[in-house]
């Protein structure tokens, strides 16, 4: 069942997990579930209201993602050596424990249970001492230790000594020189010698520039002074390596500690994570029982804005286990069952709800059918989808249960759909689980009214405004307010009198009274414009037959008709051996076919070929294989 996305409780996680730092918490809030251990539950909404009362005293706690921490452990478990990195994260990591432990030992002053975590978290003061000396901006410090101190101050007076040394050799042989100052070339101290005189200056050619005119030159009594530099840096770097080994065998020894430092910090970070969404929701800590029985007081939908939304009342326990909802549609209907099924569900996770007061029963299950659920991909009508999650509802519903299902029956044949309704009632009122449902069915009002543990509830609608005031009134039936808001919108009283007596009979609509006498007034509107048909007059048809001779304008020949006019006035001609299409308004009669004719000439002589009028001949004495292709001047031959 996808009951968390059905009520939105996937966006309220959403909300949930921006609010915490570590990767874990965060895993951990899309992973919640409800809790069904009573003193499981009670032990987590004791967090979640410690936590929103430390920080409503002294502000948040601070927290860092503690992800890549494990794997620096895990590199220091297996001997790898740390960079100087990795290290300052580690220190990072130990200072964020300082500060918690200091925060948490501040909320000692006001007796808060969460502060005495504090004893669980380790600073490892000597640890984060150590790297705080060594490691400096991630590096290695100059004053790590003395010798690294020494070796670098050597470093420097030997690159210094080098650089004097190149520079005194360009002072010496300034016409030698193409510029004025020495350079690094790969790593070497090199004077800038004009190609001419490379052999004026003695020492390794190392670079020479883009045109080639200059070379850079490590003068010999330059060189002696790198290898001394190259020395340094060795021990420099097996200096280096020395202490980042050192160090990392500290952090290697303080594992444990620190795993419980990231396993502390995890889980004081989901804690306060629902505390600070306590706080952002505007929430209060609700009151559990295993009694069967819910109460919300001025509860509200934690996804709309408090402006805008409107509180709701609800009860629900003792001898009514379900609740039929009615009213006019955007009444709030479906709002109400989520606002209602969304606290209790954020209830039995450990969270804090938004309501002034609630008072929520444990449910071993949140079963849910809201919205359209029309799948084309399973080939799933809204009816269809309805019936096929109410089916897994029925399967899953027990007496400690807790059930919404929205519009409850529609999609379907009215009367056939109220009879479904009242059967689904029927089985969840005999599972005894709590449920709340919404319908259209004017039927189901008398069901729930005569039937022991259902009550009505309608949404309250001003008829006034024509405004809905999203208010549910638990043991009133919702009445259909579509006859008033169709009067108000100006329907005629006589339509609606035909309305109310074909819903209701005359008898019982004699008792609306409908305001608006005038009928509807017609307005012009746009007409259809038909295609004109074209009627040759029958005296034109006549006018002409196959085979008389007319004359063909303007060229005045003499051709023979071989189709009469048809009905857009064209008529089909023969000229010197072709046929054409011709208005009858250019065609003259010449000689009527009966006066060149006899009666019953055989036209194909004149129209036809010879080849295709002996295939035709042969045909009509025996059976032949031999077919005749018409082409366009033969198809007006009618046989």
């Amino acid at each position: 069942m996808k009951t968390e996305i059905q009520i939105e409780f996937n966006k309220i996680k959403e909300i949930w997990s921006n609010l915490a730092y570590t990767d874990y918490a965060k895993e951990e809030i899309m992973n919640a579930a409800i809790y069904t251990d009573e003193t499981e539950l009670r032990s987590k909404l004791r967090d979640t209201t410690n936590s929103r009362d430390l920080i409503e005293r002294i502000g948040e706690p601070p927290f860092q993602n503690v992800t890549e921490m494990k794997e620096i452990l895990e590199i220091s478990r297996k001997g790898d050596c740390l960079t100087p990195y990795q290290l300052t994260r580690v220190e990072k990591m130990l200072v964020a424990v300082e500060r918690l432990k200091d925060y948490l030992s501040r909320g000692r002053q006001y007796g808060n249970p969460l502060a005495y975590y504090d004893e669980n978290l380790d600073e490892l003061k000597e640890l984060k001492e150590e790297i705080q000396m060594q490691i400096r901006n991630e590096a290695v410090d100059d004053r790590a230790t003395p010798n690294l101190a020494d070796i670098r101050a050597a470093i420097i007076r030997a690159e210094e000594a080098m650089k004097q040394k190149a520079e005194q050799i360009m002072r010496n042989n300034k016409e030698c020189m193409s510029d004025s100052y020495c350079t690094l070339r790969n790593g070497r101290m090199c004077v800038p010698v004009k190609k001419e005189y490379k052999f004026r200056i003695s020492g390794s050619v190392i670079d020479k520039s883009s045109t080639g005119n200059t070379l850079f030159i490590e003068p010999t009594g330059v060189s002696k002074f790198h290898e001394e530099l190259e020395l340094l840096r060795i021990d420099e770097e097996n200096e280096v390596y020395r202490i980042l080994y050192t160090l990392t065998a500290l952090v290697s020894d303080c594992i444990p500690a620190m795993e419980e430092n990231i396993r502390m910090m995890e889980k004081l970070d989901f804690i306060f994570s629902k505390g600070k969404l306590s706080i952002d929701l505007d929430c209060t800590q609700p009151k559990i029982n295993t009694e069967r029985r819910m109460t919300l007081d001025k509860a509200r939908h934690p996804l709309m804005k408090k402006e805008v939304n409107v509180p709701l009342d609800f009860s629900i326990g003792g001898d009514i286990r379900g609740i039929v909802i009615t009213g006019p549609n955007t009444g709030g209907k479906t709002v109400s069952i989520k606002t209602v099924m969304l606290n209790a569900y954020m209830a039995q996770c450990g969270l804090h709800v938004t309501c002034k007061a609630a008072d929520i029963c444990m449910n071993s299950n949140y079963l849910c059918d809201i919205g359209d659920g029309q799948n084309m991909s399973e080939n799933l009508s809204t009816f269809s989808a309805h019936i096929k999650n109410v089916l897994e509802i029925l399967k899953l519903v027990n007496s400690d249960s807790f059930v919404i299902m929205d519009e409850l029956g529609s999609g379907t044949d009215p009367a056939e759909g109220m009879g479904i309704t009242v059967a689904i009632l029927e089985e969840l009122r005999k599972s005894g689980a709590n449920f709340l449902v919404t319908t259209h069915y004017p039927e189901i009002k008398d069901y729930a009214d005569r039937t022991e543990h259902i009550v009505n509830a309608r949404m309250t609608f001003d008829k006034e405004t024509l405004l809905p005031t999203y208010k549910m009134l638990i043991g009133e039936a919702g009445e259909s307010c579509a006859f008033h808001i169709a009067d108000r919108l100006g329907m005629p009283a006589d339509m609606l009198r035909t309305a109310a007596e074909a819903a209701y009979g005359k008898e019982a609509a004699k008792k609306y009274t409908f305001n608006n006498k005038e009928a509807v007034k017609k307005e012009i509107s746009g007409r259809i414009v038909k295609t004109k048909k074209h009627h040759v007059n029958a005296s034109l048809e006549n006018m002409y037959s196959i085979g008389d001779s007319v004359m063909v304008y303007p060229d005045k020949k003499i051709g023979i008709v071989c189709e009469p006019v048809n009905n857009k006035g064209v008529m089909r001609v023969q000229i010197a051996g072709k046929k054409i299409w011709i208005n009858h308004k250019r065609v003259k009669l010449h000689v009527k076919a009966k006066e060149l004719y006899p009666e019953d000439y055989d036209f194909s002589i004149i129209f036809d070929t010879v080849e295709n009028r002996k295939k035709r001949h042969d045909m009509e004495r025996k059976y032949t294989e031999e077919t005749i292709d018409l082409d366009e001047d033969q198809s007006c031959l009618k046989w």
